[in-house]
This record gives C-alpha cells, structure tokens and sequence, in this order.
C-alpha cells in the first residue's frame, strides 16, 4: 500500500478590538514570524474548541468564536529544511475575553496587538501568506455561520449506532 496525502489541519482566530489585531510573535525554523493565534486540529476536539485551546495556550486570552471566515489552503516548503506541508486552515472571528496569568506555549515569544497599518507594514515577517489574507476576508465582511461545521459524537469517543 501506498502512503496516502494528507494535509494538516489547522484553526486560526482573527481577533479585533479597537482596531487593533490580536497577533503572536513566534519562533519559526525560517526564523522569527507573525501570525494569528492558531495551531493543530487536535484528535478528539472540534473545530471551534481547537480555535478556543490555542487562542488561550498562544495568548492567554480566552476566545468565542463567532463565525468562520474562511478556509485557506497553501503549501509550505521550508527552505531550510526542505520540509513540505499542506496546510487546510479554518479561521474563525469571534469575542476575546479575558486574559489569564499564565505562561504562553512554547516557541510563543509574546502576544500582540497590532493596527492594519503595522500589519501590512511587516508582511515578509508574517507566518504565511494567509496572516494578511484572513485579515482582509475580515475586513470585507465574510462570514459564515458556524452551524455550517458539523462534528459528529464518534470523534469526540461517542459510540453511535449506525
């Protein structure tokens, strides 16, 4: 049998208040970068509490999504490495609450609020592509309900019949 391709899945939350972005400052293998709060779908979680764990772990803010973006796809291939990824991102706005005293994850230099401008202004420091695109989708007003994300009982370790 072959190996079969799959890209990783990720969650990213886009962040606003007083015209401000919420933003990490991280250590990358290609060096510092900027990027939204965002991570690794974990086995046994949903979308949304995927997005909720990582704002909190990456900001120490609490986070409630409200609807999703958009989903972005791009491949990375470090230049350093030589490592390729795929990456299925789903990236959600919502409500920050509050923010908790406790230390930020690993690789997690600080947590940030930066304006549109000071976004734009650092574009070759950001993660991906996608930091300055999910801003902009943001900005333009798209939004989808989150009733549109289905998370069937079994992943969460619920027997179903049938």
């Amino acid at each position: 049998m072959t190996d079969v391709w799959k890209p990783s899945v990720t969650v990213a939350a886009i962040i606003e208040r007083d015209g401000k972005f919420l933003l990490v400052e991280e250590e990358t293998s290609e060096g510092v970068r900027f990027n939204q709060p965002a991570g690794h779908l974990d086995q046994g979680e949903s979308l949304e509490q995927a997005v909720v764990r990582e704002t909190l772990e990456e900001t120490a803010h609490d986070f409630t999504p409200t609807a999703l973006v958009g989903m972005y796809m791009s491949r990375y291939v470090s230049q350093r490495t030589g490592h390729d990824v795929t990456y299925l991102s789903f990236s959600f706005c919502g409500e920050v609450g509050a923010r908790h005293d406790q230390p930020l994850d690993a690789g997690i230099l600080r947590a940030v609020w930066m304006s549109y401008d000071e976004l734009v202004a650092c574009q070759e420091k950001h993660r991906s592509p996608s930091v300055l695109q999910r801003v902009d989708d943001y900005l333009a007003g798209k939004r989808a309900p989150l009733e549109l994300l289905q998370t069937h009982a079994s992943v969460f370790g619920v027997e179903v019949n049938g």
